[in-house]
This record gives structure tokens, C-alpha cells and sequence, in this order.
């Protein structure tokens, strides 16, 4: 029986039919599946700008195929807009805000199902989380990927941006070229043109089979992306007829393809952190050692940017996720028999990919001839991370470096100390008391590393901290490390000067400090007053876990 029946039948029910025949409703259509389309469109940002055409596109897919749509808003913020601000701390709160808001228009309203319609970076794991919660019939629309900016024949990103900005300091470039970058990093609408954490999701979204294949690839302003849109909504109506829903899909062998998949492209570190709180909300035991234990035996065999030569449309015309989710399949690295929201396994689904990449491109690579024997993301243990840390260690020549500690207590600090050139060949920068509870929200470093990248350091110096990283920054960067300061993790305990290592082959994140001394700096540490006791980020930072289990408000 279709969940909206109890508020669309019965005389009892009235006014409830009252209220719909106003919205549209004639008497033919009380007997329908209701379908959310949560609609993540606002002029906020690019990635979310052309959203209103999908969710209008949806909108009469659904009444084709015998369903009746009901659209509501949800909110995004721009990570890019946002970064290196007091701002950035909403954007991983606006993950639970999204989900919150999700199951509550759909859960308050019975609806049937949903199509949720996202473009930035936090948009698909929030509405991952509604779905896993309400385990309705749902399937995700990506708006889809920015086209690449150019000048001077090459591609530019967001990331282009925030390294010019170090450029400018260290004299690499002028004014000029800073904003001639500027004006052509960002050509029009779509999320951020890399594998970042956007494109980074929608490929976890894609291979867990809750959107369509090859969905997650697709440029925003192509008309394909609209025909996607309406493509899902006649699957979605399918997958209400044949009670199709979330939890099906989402077991643990789903998102152990999702990271291999992550591992082959070169995904965002923020994947780690999203997958594990919507493997947590499903009640999946999925753990931070999985992605090592993974990574062992993935390895990166796509090309992309941050740390690599293309960007997503160019991954989208070689195959999309579709070749690269072949190709693991081949080689043993992906579960076969995974379902798809199209009621389809995961082999029926790949039974007409090639084998083998495409011989005119060289941005998917064999399995035999891997740009990395193992995977990116690795998972880095020691008494500075004893839940553990994430670095991104692709295009890292320098995997292990030991110097002394630059502690800084924020970002801010970090960044002005870095563009004043303070920070030299060999330091270890520690930015503390931005984790999920201290900052609140656990920020993005982006201006930081890519500072850093753009003065030349980024072989030269690491950089630690209980915040997070964008998908856009590479270099010998560790985040996530957990506990954080805020919660007396380790990490709090460091002072100016003070030995580290960082050793991404030993998997190693170290305070070359005695016990002793650590002991004794624990009794003198104190714990920090909020720096918000109201709104929304006063309520985050009271209900947070810590992000070695996904940073995440609904704990059981």
C-alpha cells in the first residue's frame, strides 16, 4: 500500500484532498504514487543554477509515467564562495540540514517516494542521508560538472583560483594574471570541474546504484543531463511499483564498490567522512580501516585533477564511471552481484561496457598500467591519530617528511603566516581547534594548501589538522585527525617546535614527544569554551560524533 493513500482516501480525509485538488490534484489522481523532487536550486552558487530546469524536466517525467510530483526546496551553500571564511563552518552542518529537511517534507507529507536534484559538494551526501533514513524509494539526480575555464590553452578549476593567490605572494605571477585567472576559472554553471568532492559523491552515488549510470559524469548545460533527469524519474516510479528502496542497495558490499571507485579516480578525502556517516545511518558496519584495507589493492588508474592532468567531462567522453566500474569488475575488485535502483545487478548493468578504455585517450588507464599501484587515500594511525587521520598522498613525491611543528589555532592564522612567508622547507603546519566540535563544522583548507602549492612548498612542507581538506587540495596534507583538539585529542597537545612525522608509506602520524610529557601537558590542558552556544552551530558542536564516524548529528 502506497504510503500517501492514508492521506488521499477516504471521506475522513477530507480536507486533506481539499488541500491537494488546490495544488493540482483531480480525482483521477488520489490513487497515485506522491513523489518528492527535493530541489536544491538557488542562485548561490554555479553548481546549483541550472537545477530548476532538471527538477522541471523531473517534474513532467513523473506525471507521464502516472506519478504525482510534489517539489520542495532545500538549501545549499557554496564551499568555494564560503572557504577560508567564518562562513566555511556551515557547509558540513548544511549536510544534516539537508537530510533534515528532506525527511521532513517527505516524511511529514507520506510521500511515496523521492527524487532528490543536488549540485554542490554537500547536497549528495545530505540527501544520501535522508534516504537511508526514510528507506523510500528514492534515486539521486546530480545537476551535473562545470565544463573546464581556459586561458592560454590550458584548463582551469576553482582550485586554478586559490593557487594564484600563493602564486601573487611569492612573486610567481602578477596582479594581472591573478585575475585574468580569476575571470576564467569558472566558465558557467556545474560543480566544481575536478574530482573534487562533488564529482567525487555523485561517482559513490553512481556505482551504489542509486542514480543512473553514467549520470554522474555528465557536463550541467548538456542536454543529456536534462534526458538523465527524466530518465530517473520513470526508473524512480518503477522502483515504487516494485518496492525497490535505499537499504536494498546499501549494503556493505555497495559502498566497498563505492570506495574502490573513489580509489581508481582519485577521489575527494571528503568521501571518506560522507560514506561513513551514511553507512552509519543505514546501520552498515563500515569503518575508517575499511578504506585502507581497500586501498591495498585499488589503484589509481584515472588521471583527473586536483593532482592529475583532466577534469570530469574528459573522464565522462572516455566512458564515464561505467568503463572505470568495468574494468575493477574484471579484475575482481568490485561485487558483481550489488543491485541497482533500476532492479538491475551490478554485472547486468555493466554487460555491454568494453573491457578495455578506449585507445584515443589516455585519461582512464588499464588496470596492468595504473598511475598508482595502490590507492590515494590513505588512512595514517600514531598518538597524534589514534582514531585515525586521512591524506591524500597521489602526486606526493615526498611521502614522509619529520620537522618541526608551525601550531596554529586556526586557519586564518595559517593562512596569513604562510602568505607573510613564514612557513619554510620542511615544517610540519598543525592547524588545531577546527575539527566538528572546535571549529564548529570542521572547515576546509583550501586557501592554506593551495597557498602553499602555489609559493612551491607543497613537496616541501606537511600539513596537519582536525579539519578537512577540499577535494581540490593535494600535497602532503593529513585531515580528519581524530580525537580532535577541541575533545583533548593529541593534536591539542602540540607545541611550537616540537618533532613530527608524517609517513605515508608506514601509515604513521607521530608526536615525537615522550609519554611522560605528554601526560603531563594533558593534566594542564583545559577544554576550550564554545565558540558558539546558540544557533545552529551551537547545536552541531553539542550533538556531533567525531569524524572517524562520519561527523555525524543522529547518533544512535
Amino acid at each position: 500500500m502506497l504510503r500517501s493513500n492514508a492521506i488521499t482516501q477516504g471521506i475522513q480525509r477530507s480536507p486533506n484532498r481539499a488541500m491537494l485538488r488546490a495544488v493540482g490534484f483531480d480525482d483521477n489522481d488520489f490513487n497515485k504514487p506522491i513523489i518528492g523532487i527535493a530541489n536544491g536550486h538557488s542562485t548561490i552558487t554555479p553548481c546549483n543554477m541550472g537545477l530548476m530546469d532538471l527538477a522541471n524536466r523531473a517534474e513532467s517525467a513523473l506525471k507521464e509515467a502516472g506519478a504525482m510530483p510534489q517539489t520542495f526546496g532545500t538549501i545549499t551553500v557554496s564551499d568555494g564562495i564560503s572557504m577560508g571564511t567564518e562562513g566555511m563552518k556551515y557547509s558540513l552542518v548544511s549536510r544534516e540540514v539537508i537530510a533534515d529537511s528532506i525527511e521532513t517534507a517527505c516524511n511529514a507529507q507520506s510521500m511515496d517516494g523521492v527524487l532528490a536534484i543536488g549540485g554542490c559538494d554537500k547536497n549528495m551526501p545530505g540527501a544520501m542521508l535522508s534516504m537511508a533514513r526514510m528507506n523510500i524509494p528514492s534515486i539521486f539526480v546530480y545537476g551535473g560538472t562545470i565544463k573546464p575555464g581556459k586561458l592560454d590553452g590550458c584548463d582551469l578549476t576553482v582550485v586554478s583560483s586559490f593557487e594564484a593567490v600563493g602564486q601573487l605572494a611569492s612573486g610567481k605571477i602578477d596582479k594581472e594574471r591573478l585575475i585574468a585567472v580569476e575571470k576564467n576559472a569558472i566558465p558557467g554553471p556545474g560543480s566544481c570541474g575536478g574530482m573534487f568532492t562533488a564529482n567525487t559523491m555523485s561517482a559513490a552515488i553512481e556505482t551504489m546504484g542509486l542514480s543512473l549510470p553514467f549520470s554522474s559524469t555528465m557536463a550541467a548545460v548538456d542536454d543529456e543531463k536534462a534526458e538523465s533527469a527524466a530518465e530517473s524519474a520513470q526508473v524512480l516510479v518503477n522502483a515504487v511499483k516494485n518496492n525497490i528502496r535505499p537499504l536494498d542497495l546499501l549494503t556493505k558490499e555497495a559502498f566497498e564498490n563505492a570506495i574502490s571507485v573513489i580509489m581508481a579516480v582519485g577521489g575527494s578525502t571528503n568521501s571518506v567522512l560522507h560514506l561513513l556517516a551514511i553507512a552509519r545511518t543505514a546501520g552498515v558496519d563500515l569503518t575508517i580501516d575499511d578504506f585502507e584495507r581497500i586501498r591495498q589493492t585499488v589503484p589509481v588508474i584515472c588521471d583527473l585533477k586536483p593532482s592529475g592532468k583532466y577534469v570530469t567531462v574528459d573522464l565522462h567522453q572516455a566512458g564515464g564511471i561505467p568503463q572505470v566500474m568495468k574494468l575493477l569488475l574484471d579484475a575482481g575488485m568490485l561485487h558483481g552481484e550489488c543491485k541497482t535502483i533500476e532492479g538491475k545487478t551490478i554485472k547486468e548493468v555493466l554487460r555491454n561496457i568494453p573491457s578495455k578504455p578506449k585507445e584515443n585517450q589516455d585519461v582512464i588507464r588499464q588496470i596492468s598500467n595504473p598511475i598508482y599501484k595502490k590507492g590515494h587515500l590513505a588512512i595514517l594511525k600514531g598518538n597524534l591519530a589514534s582514531e585515525g587521520s586521512v591524506a591524500k598522498i597521489s602526486g606526493v613525491k615526498t611521502p614522509v617528511l619529520t620537522g618541526p611543528a608551525r601550531v596554529f589555532e586556526s586557519e586564518e592564522e595559517c593562512l596569513t603566516a604562510i602568505l607573510d612567508n613564514k612557513i619554510k622547507a620542511g615544517d610540519v603546519v598543525v592547524v588545531r581547534y577546527e575539527g566538528p566540535v572546535g571549529g564548529p563544522g570542521m572547515r576546509e583548507m583550501l586557501s592554506p594548501t593551495s597557498a602553499i602549492v602555489g609559493q612551491g612548498l607543497g613537496e616541501k612542507v606537511a600539513l596537519i589538522t582536525d579539519g578537512r581538506f577540499s577535494g581540490g587540495s593535494y600535497g602532503l596534507v593529513v585531515g580528519h585527525v581524530a580525537p580532535e583538539a577541541a575533545v583533548g585529542g593529541t593534536i591539542g597537545l602540540v607545541e611550537e617546535g616540537d618533532s613530527i612525522t608524517v609517513d605515508a608509506n608506514k601509515l604513521l602520524i607521530q608526536l615525537n614527544v615522550e609519554e611522560r610529557e605528554l601526560v603531563r601537558r594533558k593534566e594542564k590542558w583545559e577544554k576550550p569554551k564554545p565558540r558558539y552556544k546558540t544557533g545552529i552551530l551551537g547545536k552541531y558542536s553539542r550533538l556531533v560524533s567525531s569524524s572517524s564516524q562520519g561527523a555525524t548529528t543522529d547518533q544512535i
